[in-house]
């Protein structure tokens, strides 16, 4: 059975005109958030460098975060990002559409294995072909530069 998507011009109009209305919530975000930025980019560092592969990537990235610092990151989220959070949202409301566009189109496209009672370890097959469907996409699209 085809899982029903709604149209990417749909789901992107949704975007740009609930999105922005949310600005407060990103800056409470942006004021409070949930752990330390830095502290979570200096513990991403590792990671970092393996994906791209320079010599003392590691060092760099984090030296760069302990010099911003939380204060720095959340002064310009605060003082820049929010003014720039709604309007940001609606000026990307076409690259949205596009980017999302073909993952909704694959989901949509997808027939999923018959659900099974609750809690059966089957109806992971249903997230799998989903999960593997989206990452082959996923790797095309990286795969053609875009």
């Amino acid at each position: 059975m085809a899982i029903a998507v709604k149209a990417a011009a749909d789901v992107a109009n949704k975007y740009a005109s609930v999105t922005p209305g949310r600005s407060a919530f990103y800056e409470l975000g942006v004021k409070n958030p949930r752990t330390s930025w830095s502290g979570a980019t200096v513990a991403a560092a590792p990671n970092f460098k393996q994906a791209v592969s320079a010599a003392d990537i590691e060092k760099r990235f984090a030296g760069g975060a302990r010099k911003a610092g939380d204060a720095k990151w959340g002064r310009k989220s605060a003082e820049i990002g929010v003014g720039r959070f709604g309007p940001g949202v609606t000026a990307a409301k076409a690259d949205y559409e596009q980017a999302v566009g073909p993952y909704l189109q694959a989901i949509g496209s997808l027939n999923l294995p018959a659900r099974q009672p609750r809690g059966s370890s089957a109806n992971l097959e249903r997230v799998a072909v989903i999960a593997t469907a989206l990452s082959k996409l996923r790797l095309a699209t990286k795969a053609g530069g875009a």
